[in-house]
């Protein structure tokens, strides 16, 4: 090798490692850069939101966080086997439909006389039904995840109005009241099943082989199909999870709500804007669970201030959606500079 071609690949390896070392740079700027505008947003609601730091209003935020923790979390675990593309990778936009369908179903059986046994499995196997079909209509039919799980999510959420008559179905048991109260300190017991529930998934995406073959499947599936992973299964297993974390959202639904919703499909941009924003809090800008946890809280309490300030709907709905552009393009321009 002439001593010119040695100076020429001597240069690309340099440059790529200049261009990598920008990019993770780069990340780690964008992961530490977002901490620190959560902080700065608690910060400024304390000063400028009234009740939004005390004792109380915390805790409702815990409590609420719970149920769109537990979705956004199903959502990631998607995101890490599909792929984070929006386009053509993993989504589930059928969660919120699924909660409320799942939540339908259980206040619905608690109406008919049956005990909370019946009614939680009821709803946990609606969620879980929900999550076969989308596998099977990706994995199976070959559809993109998009528009398959839109398509059921319109048919999930035509079947809640359908059984509930587009009316709160009440329900109010011993159990509800209890996975719905506070303890001595004013800390929801929803924040403690969020919190146990991330614990499990976290152990379990991020520490065991199943996990790491779910972000081979997501991030690298050429690589994975080449050492013989069962890449369909996998996938559908994902989905089959996320079904699974909308049936359980369901139930701390009704305990929340002490009923059915009739409002759905408002957890959706919430839930997508939770699972995006997680990878931000990630090391490698990859889904997490525990990023996904943070980013809970952080949608959650910004969307609490604004409710206390009493500024409109329309924009919170439209902080959400520049905070996906945000995070989309951020995430997609630096992995590109990575690689």
């Amino acid at each position: 090798m002439s001593a010119d071609v040695q100076f020429a690949s001597f240069s690309r390896d340099c440059a790529g490692k200049r261009l990598r070392l920008k990019g993770n740079l780069a990340a780690t700027g964008l992961r530490f850069g977002s901490l620190l505008v959560f902080a700065s947003v608690l910060v400024i609601f304390s000063l400028t939101a009234p009740y939004f730091s005390t004792i109380g209003n915390i805790g409702n935020v815990l409590g609420q966080s719970a149920i769109a923790g537990v979705l956004a979390i199903g959502l990631t675990i998607v995101l890490i086997a599909g792929g984070s593309n929006m386009v053509t990778g993993g989504i589930d936009l059928s969660l919120a439909a699924n909660m409320g369908l799942s939540a339908a179903i259980y206040a619905s059986l608690i109406r008919l006389g049956y005990g909370d046994q019946a009614a939680a499995a009821g709803a946990i196997v609606t969620g879980l039904a929900i999550g076969a079909v989308n596998a099977a209509a990706v994995v199976l039919a070959g559809i993109v995840p998009l528009l398959a799980t839109l398509a059921v999510m319109n048919v999930v959420a035509g079947l809640e109005l359908v059984l509930t008559q587009n009316t709160v179905v009440p329900a109010t048991t011993d159990f509800l009241t209890t996975i719905s109260a506070s303890d001595g300190f004013g800390v929801p017991i929803l924040a403690y099943i969020l919190i146990g529930f991330a614990a499990i998934a976290t152990a379990i995406i991020q520490y065991t082989p199943l996990g790491l073959r779910l972000y081979a499947v997501g991030e690298f599936p050429e690589a994975a199909r080449a050492a013989g992973l069962p890449l369909k299964r996998l996938v559908a297993g994902a989905f089959i999870a996320s079904g699974l974390c909308g049936g359980l959202a369901g139930i701390l639904s009704v305990s929340y709500l002490s009923g059915s919703t009739t409002g759905s499909s408002e957890m959706l941009l919430p839930v997508v804007v939770t699972a995006l924003l997680g990878s931000v809090f990630s090391r490698r800008l990859v889904p997490t669970v525990t990023g996904t946890l943070i980013s809970a809280l952080f949608v959650s309490f910004l969307i609490n201030g604004f409710q206390l300030l009493n500024l409109p709907s329309t924009l919170v709905s439209g902080v959400q959606g520049v905070l996906i552009l945000i995070v989309v393009s951020a995430t997609t321009l630096l992995r590109k500079r990575k690689i």
